[in-house]
């Protein structure tokens, strides 16, 4: 095999890269030997910070193809005809862990999905969950406090983390996903995905629709027990990134179909009169029965990277990336990450991100965006201004963002706290579960509350799990007398 022959960073020839430059063969080091110091250098810089959540991840290259047609919804042009075929990446990972956690914690996992279009990149920026813990991004820095590390021990607390969620009734509806089979997914091959947020779609005759998008795995939906898990967690910590690189490798490529669930702004307003949800809260989902997936398209992952910093670790994804056709919507949490996304990107790979190659749109593109550290090109000779012109914004919306949408209300501070519905929609995820899956439900919860100190966070918890419902309650309440090992816990109903 071929030597490619060892330059330094600036292309000059290696002389000797197993002997250091000295003054006489037992040293000392001298400065001038550039590429030891040069070596050095880049060594000491070879990290990046890690991303605040979502550290730990893996990903793959593919393509999305369309298979129905949803022209009568979007202007999108990667949408425009059944057949076509648009570039991919997919980045999975769990959330909460540092970069050298395992990847079988329980633990909700990203599903975060570029696509490489030709009116620039689309990040749809989801979950392995159709819902999260909070509705308001102002909570989102305490939230993940509480599952990091304690601030005095720099352990992990189930004090701090049951603290919040009983504080918290929003978050009830998750928890109860997060504690059941699908808290622990087999992999990443084996878990659907959703945006999780509510999007929007806007057609050419500039008319919008409200979605929410659904990836189904063909794979069929695989669960690890929790004994499992904590087995892997010990003996094969990189399981998921293992398994999704295998098969890739062995042309066994994972595939997921693509759905919409699609609410005029008509039928918003209907349905959030007949149930009291608000149709852009992140902690409820839509119901299949009152708004049915429409098929779209079908994703197939078929390429591992070349390079894990490169193409995984330096991928830098926000919310905020839509092409004309498609839209946001008044969901406070995703109102919070088109701004909070973009930022953390700034800080952890650099100003300018976007020039790099898992992150560079496959189409043409210009702005008068200069300078700053590995500004490669620059943008040239171009002016580095933009011509002020009289016609000013392109009113139909056929570029960045959308055509947008009316508001209401006036600007303020709303606390609404104690008037909604906090207990439904995770009481019928409980009753929606198996008698068996119930059941490995509340011993996981209970075998996690085991290890909370305060009894009055037990108390809220329980009080919001027998909200949801009463044998919900009543279970781990049960279970959890079992594991503490001394007197039953009381349950205070309605405590907040």
């Amino acid at each position: 095999m071929q030597q490619t022959r060892l330059t330094t960073a600036s292309g000059i020839p290696v002389a000797d890269n197993q002997n250091s430059l000295t003054a006489g063969p037992r040293g000392p080091l001298l400065l001038q030997d550039f590429h030891l110091i040069e070596k050095l250098q880049h060594f000491n810089r070879e990290r990046i910070p890690e991303r605040v959540v979502h550290a730990k991840g893996s990903g793959a290259f593919g393509s999305f193809t369309v298979t129905h047609d949803i022209t009568r919804y979007t202007r999108a042009k990667l949408f425009d005809a059944v057949g076509k075929t648009t570039d991919v990446f997919l980045r999975f990972s769990t959330v909460g862990g540092e970069r050298g956690s395992a990847d079988t914690e329980r633990d909700p996992r990203g599903f975060a999905v570029r696509f490489y279009t030709e009116d620039g990149n689309w990040d749809l920026a989801g979950n392995n969950t159709p819902m999260f813990f909070i509705k308001d991004p102002i909570k989102f820095p305490d939230f993940v406090h509480t599952q990091k590390r304690d601030p005095r021990t720099n352990l992990k607390s189930a004090d701090m983390m049951w603290d919040f969620w009983s504080h918290a009734p929003e978050s009830l509806h998750q928890v109860t996903m997060l504690f059941s089979d699908r808290g622990t997914p087999d992999g990443y091959r084996h878990m659907d995905g959703f945006g999780s947020h509510t999007f929007s779609l806007v057609n050419a005759a500039g008319e919008r629709v409200w979605v929410k998008w659904h990836f189904k795995t063909r794979q069929g939906i695989r669960n690890l027990s929790a004994q499992e898990a904590v087995r892997l967690a010990g003996t094969d910590p990189d399981y998921a990134q293992r398994d999704l690189y295998d098969a890739i490798r062995a042309g066994d490529y994972p595939r997921w179909d693509v759905f919409l669930q699609v609410m005029t702004d008509a039928e918003r307003q209907a349905w959030e009169q007949r149930t009291g949800w608000n149709a852009f809260d992140l902690t409820k989902v839509w119901p299949h029965k009152d708004f049915p997936r429409i098929p779209v398209g079908v994703l197939e992952l078929n390429r591992n990277p070349d390079n894990y910093h490169a193409d995984v670790e330096q991928a830098a994804f926000s919310p905020a990336n839509v092409v004309p056709g498609l839209g946001y919507s008044p969901d406070k949490m995703l109102q919070g990450r088109l701004f909070a996304y973009h930022d953390a990107q700034l800080y952890r790979v650099g100003t300018n991100h976007q020039n790099l190659p898992v992150n560079r749109p496959r189409c043409p593109f210009h702005n008068q965006q200069r300078d700053g550290a590995m500004a490669v090109s620059n943008g040239g000779a171009a002016p580095n201004y933009a011509v002020v012109q009289a016609n000013g914004t392109d009113a139909r919306g056929f570029g960045h963002g959308d055509d947008g949408w009316a508001l209401e209300g006036a600007a303020g501070r709303y606390d609404a706290r104690g008037t909604e519905d906090d207990y439904t929609q995770a009481g019928n995820l409980f009753r929606l579960l198996p008698a068996d899956e119930q059941d490995r439900l509340t011993t996981n919860l209970a075998n996690a509350l085991s290890a909370v100190t305060v009894p009055a966070t037990i108390e809220r918890q329980l009080a919001h799990f027998t909200r949801a419902d009463p044998r919900y309650g009543a279970e781990v309440a049960r279970k959890l007398h079992v594991q503490r090992g001394g007197a039953p816990v009381s349950v205070v109903k309605g405590a907040a």
